[in-house]
């Protein structure tokens, strides 16, 4: 055992004199003045290194030797490390001792002439924070509050925008804001680039850093200052942040006997309760549904099991999705169980530029086994499979591990779906434009009454307006739905 701080007054020569006192080896050094041993740090031979005699033209060096050997032996007892001799052999990997040594050169200056003190374990663990980052946008670091927070989806609910988000070169880009919520009802879409937060600038933030800053207590106000392609220059966007509840699936019937299931989030218990819903949507259309509508528009993902439960409730049989990564652990594959909960009825899945990972997945598979006909926009394009690595300290590394691949052994990372039928997107609202209602006749000062005694369009009609005909891709996709029901029906 040791400690990263040093006892005593001279915590470079006592450091040094702890972890070096070593047999002397047979080491040639160019300087005589200096003695070779070997660093050992319990069992573990580290390398063959100068003993420095402390003086003033050495000292920055005695200090760059401490942080290495620090480092060392932090790898040598985590056993992420082996060196070998030449005598040993060079089967075994080595350590890349020059990069290490560049490394605690940085960590000493740090030390010693940054303009504030700085703890060891801060930068220690910001390192490990840059080196995490440093691999994917989707791989990092989580702090034990952080490794909380990763359950939020799981408890259903929290004080927020309700945004999934990214990192995106040093800006946050909006993978797609979640039904219902502040961002979704003041018209934020997906690919946004949010560049400020109130009065920051999220350049130089983490991601986690920006999400904390997103949260808040319900009520409270926020301003996002968002980039959106086309757009001249940035606009403004104040939001007042509400409890976000986490409602994965909703269901309703379209026209009799054709149902629309809307997932906004792949949970734990989505594949049950849309198994539930689809039941309840057949006896609602007299005992069987003659088409569905499986809408995973700006659907973000989320837990690859409820992805592959979800299509399993589809597939009869065949690969769902597998997995591979340099782990012996990370190749996994899927199957779909004989068990079919349309009973073959057509089933048409709607996706746009926000369906992300999950949602790919069942895409995907839908797709390959002909099951579904995808219709919508080219998807987001997440192939690769994140897994929490618990650490010791509470902590936890959320890795990249594996790529996921289609049944048809396609990868969709940085490409995604490809729609069967590609569908034109409208332009929404744009989200600082104030709610103001159409000019009518109905609108002008002296306008003459009807004689039959209407006289305005009820608010409560407007509400009841079916969401096929709100919804132009809902509407064209049960047009679809229709035409694949009547094949099936002519083709039995």
């Amino acid at each position: 055992m040791f400690r990263l701080s040093s006892p005593g007054n001279d915590p470079a020569g006592s450091y040094w004199e702890r972890f070096v006192d070593a047999p002397t080896l047979d080491c040639r050094g160019g300087d005589e003045s200096l003695q070779w041993r070997a660093l050992y740090c319990g069992q573990h031979r580290l390398l063959c290194a100068p003993y420095l005699r402390r003086t003033s033209k050495n000292i920055d060096m005695i200090h760059s030797i401490r942080y290495l050997l620090v480092f060392l032996c932090l790898l040598a007892l985590a056993g992420g490390i082996h060196t070998t001799s030449a005598a040993e052999g060079s089967g075994s990997a080595e350590l890349p001792i020059e990069e290490l040594r560049l490394f605690a050169e940085i960590f000493s200056k740090i030390k010693t002439d940054y303009v504030e003190e700085i703890d060891d374990a801060t930068l220690l663990q910001d390192a490990v924070r840059g080196m995490l980052n440093g691999l994917d946008p989707h791989s990092g670091y989580l702090d034990p509050e952080s490794l909380r927070e990763i359950n939020i989806d799981t408890r259903g609910e929290f004080g927020g925008l309700g945004l999934e988000v990214t990192l995106d070169d040093g800006v946050i880009r909006v993978v797609t804001p979640l039904d219902g919520t502040p961002a979704h009802k003041a018209g934020l879409r997906s690919g946004d680039l949010i560049i400020q937060l109130d009065d920051v600038v999220v350049k130089g933030l983490s991601l986690d850093e920006a999400v904390d800053r997103m949260r808040g207590r319900p009520g409270t106000q926020i301003v996002l200052t968002i980039m959106r392609e086309g757009a001249t220059q940035p606009f403004e966007v104040t939001l007042k942040r509400a409890i976000i509840q986490l409602q994965s699936v909703r269901t309703e019937v379209l026209e009799e006997g054709f149902g629309y299931a809307r997932i906004s989030q792949f949970q734990s218990g989505t594949a049950v309760s849309l198994r539930r819903k689809l039941e309840h949507l057949a006896e609602t259309a007299g005992g069987s549904l003659a088409g569905l509508i499986l809408d995973l528009r700006n659907n973000p993902g989320g837990v690859l099991d409820a992805a592959v439960e979800v299509s399993d409730l589809f597939l009869r049989e065949g690969v769902i999705v597998f997995t591979q990564g340099r782990a012996a652990d990370a190749g996994l594959t899927f199957d779909a169980t004989p068990h079919d909960a349309l009973d073959g009825a057509p089933l048409v899945v709607l996706v746009n530029g926000g369906s992300a990972s999950a949602s790919e997945i069942v895409a995907g598979a839908l797709q390959d086994h002909g099951r579904a006909l995808i219709l919508g926009q080219q998807t987001f394009g997440k192939g690769s499979v994140q897994t929490i690595l618990p650490m010791n300290n509470g902590a936890a590394l959320k890795l990249t591990t594996a790529r996921y691949y289609t049944p048809s052994k396609r990868s969709i990372q940085a490409t995604g779906i490809t729609p069967d039928i590609i569908s034109r997107q409208l332009e929404p609202k744009a989200p600082n434009v104030d709610d103001r209602a159409e000019m009518r006749e109905s609108s002008l000062a002296g306008h003459l009454e009807n004689e039959n005694g209407g006289n305005a369009i009820d608010e409560a009609d407007v509400e009841t307006v079916r969401l096929q005909d709100r919804d132009f891709e809902v509407g064209e996709a049960l047009n679809v739905l229709k035409g694949m029901a009547i094949v099936r029906r002519q083709s039995s």
